[in-house]
């Protein structure tokens, strides 16, 4: 077993830690913007109307780099108006709106477009709206950090194309209702590339429809709902093969395409997959996409969450680019892209957060994913190995929440704090069939919901039988990490929360001279009584806190 880093904090890094004043941080404002706000809010030209159905049909050209074709939005009214907004950001250009034959008044406002409804759209009428667009989208120069389209070739010189657009939006490439709170029911995916290439999207391959001029088009069809930025092209001299895995509710279909002179290499990496699902379903649940199955498609970049279509790049090793984020050693016994991109099926593509600010929604709880797939097949003291290696990458410079209604996601904590978080209130649970148990009744209770982060602190304060505001304050909207500080003095210790959010109360485990206790303290001092004096305190590294002991000064 490796050796578990304990975190002990002296008192000379908490200059300010013997105040126990709230000091709650919000996020860093900044300047917003009128786009900032357009694209991050639900404005009332989104709110009337209920996305049902996309037809995203275009051609894209490896020759020029471009993009043409058409997006057939369908939705239902809720409340009549006759405003849409539409987002597309520049440089492609929408050139044509119409519905049912009539073209569409449509002005620009940056990365949004205003059309102007020429029939009075009827509350419960379910319209459709077919816009037309092109140009040569936003070239993705740091995938997937840095949103857009990226065009490469491969080691034969053929074209080489993937998008990614998490963050920075779908709108990057392809005209839609650019906000994760409404999804599409279903949608249909058509793509035309010249016919020496494929096209992998998400869902399921419906049709692959040979045309005259020497191009092919693919029709992928996803049966179920999806977030725009789950939306994929991938473009490559593609070689495929699949297997079955039999799964909680029956037969999941996997299929995997990569590069044909990687097609060996990853025959014997993939194998991966199915152990990722088989740990994941335990822990978490049925694989949400049953019906759009699960694919694995390699791509010129480092990978992306994609809904049934889960991108790959990360060179057919194991680890983050072949290094280990945890410095455990578990790192590297497994391919961190396969499972953590994967994990995210399940959070991020079934539960997805309506706003970006609760990106930990989907961060957080994959991050301890890979803690949990670790412990699956090495057991628990690996896991909680790998997870507390990850502290060593934890900032606590920002809050891990960001800043609401203007697509601003919080810090990059989100990540290791995030599953640090998960893991310290794992441990106060206390109860491993009852945290699993949690974990699956989130996919279940919540599948493929859109959902506020507020509401997933609200089910684990109810599932845990605890009151957990100030515990999610402190982890999600504060940099500080809590201090318990003590002092032991004959056979009596006192102690008490440091550096922390007003009403701090997380129960703690701690060892007496090696014997557990559990307690819980506040941020006022409280006394606990021994039967032997002078006894040795440490507290249980699995929580993640700092500790401070006071003796003596």
């Amino acid at each position: 077993m490796k050796h578990i880093r304990s975190l002990i904090l002296f008192a000379a890094f908490f200059s300010s830690a013997m105040n126990v004043d709230s000091q709650y941080l919000a996020p860093s404002q900044g300047t917003y913007t009128r786009q900032d706000t357009l694209r991050g809010s639900i404005t009332p030209e989104r709110a009337w109307w209920d996305l049902t159905y996309y037809h995203l049909d275009i051609a894209v050209n490896p020759a020029d780099s471009t993009i043409y074709g058409s997006n057939t939005v369908t939705y239902r009214v809720k409340t009549e108006s006759d405003v849409m907004q539409i987002d597309l950001q520049p440089p492609l250009e929408l050139t044509k709106a119409e519905q049912n034959g009539k073209q569409l008044e449509f002005k620009r406002e940056g990365n949004v477009y205003w059309l102007r409804m020429a029939d009075k759209q009827n509350p419960g009428e379910v319209y459709s709206v077919i816009l037309r667009y092109g140009g040569r989208p936003k070239v993705s120069h740091r995938p997937p950090w840095e949103g857009g389209i990226t065009w490469q070739r491969d080691s034969r010189n053929q074209p080489f194309i993937a998008s990614s657009c998490q963050g920075d939006g779908a709108s990057l490439w392809w005209p839609c209702k650019d906000h994760m709170y409404d999804e599409p029911d279903s949608m249909l995916i058509s793509v035309n590339v010249p016919s020496n290439l494929m096209d992998v999207s998400n869902g399921r391959l419906r049709k692959v429809e040979k045309l005259r001029n020497n191009t092919t088009t693919w029709h992928w069809f996803v049966s179920n709902p999806i977030n725009n930025y789950g939306v994929n092209i991938n473009i490559g001299d593609y070689a495929h093969f699949s297997e079955v895995f039999n799964g909680e509710k029956g037969k999941l279909d996997c299929d995997y395409y990569v590069l044909k002179d990687d097609l060996e290499k990853a025959k014997v990496q993939f194998r991966q997959a199915p152990m990722m699902l088989a740990a994941f379903e335990y822990w978490m649940g049925p694989y949400p996409f049953y019906e759009d199955g699960y694919k694995l498609v390699q791509v010129p970049y480092l990978g992306m969450e994609h809904q049934s279509s889960v991108t790959y790049g990360n060179g057919f090793q194991n680890g983050y680019n072949g290094s280990d984020l945890s410095v455990s050693g578990w790192g590297m016994k497994f391919d961190f892209i396969i499972i953590h991109e994967s994990g995210h099926e399940w959070f991020a593509n079934s539960i997805t957060y309506e706003d970006i600010a609760d990106m930990w929604v989907h961060e957080s709880f994959i991050n301890y994913s890979e803690c949990l797939y670790v412990e699956y097949y090495y057991g628990k003291d690996a896991g909680r190995d790998y997870v507390l290696g990850c502290r060593g990458n934890i900032s606590n410079d920002q809050p891990i929440t960001g800043v609401y209604n203007v697509n601003v996601s919080g810090s990059g904590d989100m990540y290791y704090k995030g599953g640090n978080m998960l893991h310290t209130l794992r441990n106060i649970i206390d109860d491993d069939e009852k945290w699993r148990g949690i974990l699956r009744g989130l996919s279940r209770d919540f599948y493929h919901q859109v959902v506020k982060g507020s509401q997933i602190e609200a089910y684990l304060s109810e599932k845990t039988n605890l009151d957990l505001k100030s515990f999610f304050d402190q982890y999600l909207r504060d940099i500080r990490l809590p201090v318990f500080e003590y002092f032991v003095q004959g056979n009596k210790l006192t102690y008490r929360w440091n550096n922390c959010v007003d009403g701090f109360n997380m129960p703690l485990r701690i060892y007496v001279s090696g014997v557990r206790k559990d307690i819980v303290p506040t941020t006022r001092f409280t006394t606990l009584d021994f039967d032997t004096e002078n006894s040795t305190i440490s507290v249980d590294p699995n929580y993640y806190v700092g500790s401070l002991n006071m003796t003596g000064k």
